[in-house]
């Protein structure tokens, strides 16, 4: 991935519900809002340790669930096949701009709307 902070938002983004409330709420923190450790340890009256254990312990459970599943890797690699079909699709509309034939713009645009709905999830 492009970078560790991507990486980890990409992670939380996918598995982020299977966390406790309390490794959410620090990893969201540090990871989207951009606090310190110090910081969050402030906020929560608790050591700079032990918001970074708690952190840490997050990474994990996160890394070993894509390791396991490997969801965000597949999901990336259907993104190419996603636009060759919205791409097959605006053709097909394209060419039937000749034959204006109203089952076949029905039948584009649905694939359309279908391809758009999976990039966009």
């Amino acid at each position: 991935m492009k970078n560790q902070a991507y990486r980890m938002a990409m992670l939380f983004d996918f598995y982020g519900e299977i966390l406790t409330d309390r490794q959410k709420e620090f990893y969201d923190l540090y990871y989207n809002e951009d606090l310190s450790l110090a910081e969050i340890a402030e906020n929560y009256n608790i050591t700079r340790q032990g918001v970074r254990d708690v952190i840490v312990r997050a990474e994990a459970t996160l890394t070993e669930l894509e390791d396991k599943t490997g969801l965000i890797k597949r999901f990336y690699a259907m993104q190419p096949q996603i636009q060759s079909i919205f791409d097959a699709a605006e053709g097909i509309l394209s060419l039937n701009r000749k034959y204006d034939d109203p089952e076949l713009e029905r039948l584009a645009l649905e694939i359309r709307t279908a391809a758009q709905n999976l990039k966009e999830e």
